[in-house]
């Protein structure tokens, strides 16, 4: 079960920059519009301290961190409902993703992004009116904005979901080496930004440890019961599911392993109706 966020916004605000930062892809990047054309899409780890922690218990010998997909999709102009700049085509490559990050130039001349937002915010409107449909409503989708800022410009956040990076640094400190970037004291902010989506999606991570050959994270929709949840890891554990064995990441993690959290009575043995938290070690049984 994969979820995707279209990386939306005006044309030359720093999309396909910040595309190639996140999936470590080469995708073209030009001072104008509609470079993008047919969206690329790049698959991205979330990033996951808990699995790592797992895996130090566990000592698989092999880790599988979950997966969020992200979509470029290029520059909305002005008119885009009414099918200007290819406008109907990136609409509906909106559509269907599952969540929208707007990038919003916040550098230069422009220290008021309001109206850009504005802008983006009135064009899905428009074609939410245009369709029939009442179902995948553009405006609906959760949206994060980011501010890619240069660093000089004083700002002052707009009240809604967002998140301030500097795309330009962020790409030059890219080129540098592990050491390099240590020794500089340099942090990126993009695992906080693959989180922050990750978390406006309403997602949550379970784990699967399966004998120690892989521990494994899940993507698992908030709220969710454990027999669904079988169906994200193999379809017969939803269709033959009998019940569920359950152990909190950090208990798995105090008790050193699996079989000492048993044997204090540590995990929990569950039926289908038990919903899933987030942080979850489970082990299916059919």
């Amino acid at each position: 079960m994969s979820f995707s966020v279209g990386i939306v916004g005006l044309p030359n605000v720093g999309k396909s920059t910040l595309f190639k930062l996140l999936t470590k892809k080469e995708v073209d990047i030009a001072d104008y519009p509609f470079t993008t054309i047919n969206p690329n899409i790049g698959v991205v780890t979330v990033p996951d301290e808990r699995l790592d922690a797992i895996a130090k218990i566990v000592k698989p010998k092999k880790v599988t961190p979950t997966i969020i997909e992200f979509v470029d999709i290029a520059g909305l102009v002005k008119g885009a409902h009414k099918g200007e700049g290819l406008g109907n085509q990136f609409l509906a490559q909106i559509r269907n993703c599952d969540a929208i990050l707007e990038v919003v130039r916040y550098f230069g001349d422009n220290t008021n992004p309001q109206e850009d937002i504005e802008t983006i915010q009135t064009e899905l409107e428009m074609k939410d009116q245009e369709s029939k449909e009442k179902e995948a409503l553009l405006n609906k989708k959760p949206i994060l904005y980011l501010l890619n800022i240069d660093g000089k410009n004083q700002y002052q956040a707009p009240s809604i979901s967002n998140l301030a990076i500097n795309l330009k640094e962020e790409l030059e400190n890219s080129e540098l080496s592990e050491i390099e970037e240590k020794k500089a004291g340099l942090k990126s902010q993009l695992d906080q930004l693959i989180i922050a989506c990750y978390n406006i999606l309403n997602l949550i991570t379970f784990y699967t440890i399966r004998g120690g050959e892989e521990s494994r994270a899940w993507t698992l929709k908030n709220g969710l019961a454990v027999q669904k949840a079988g169906s994200v890891v193999h379809s017969d554990f939803e269709e033959k599911f009998i019940r569920a064995q359950i152990l909190n990441w950090k208990k798995l993690v105090e008790a050193e392993g699996w079989k000492t959290a048993k044997e204090k009575g540590l995990v929990q043995t569950v039926g289908k109706d038990y919903i899933v938290k987030n942080g979850d070690i489970i082990e299916f049984k059919i």
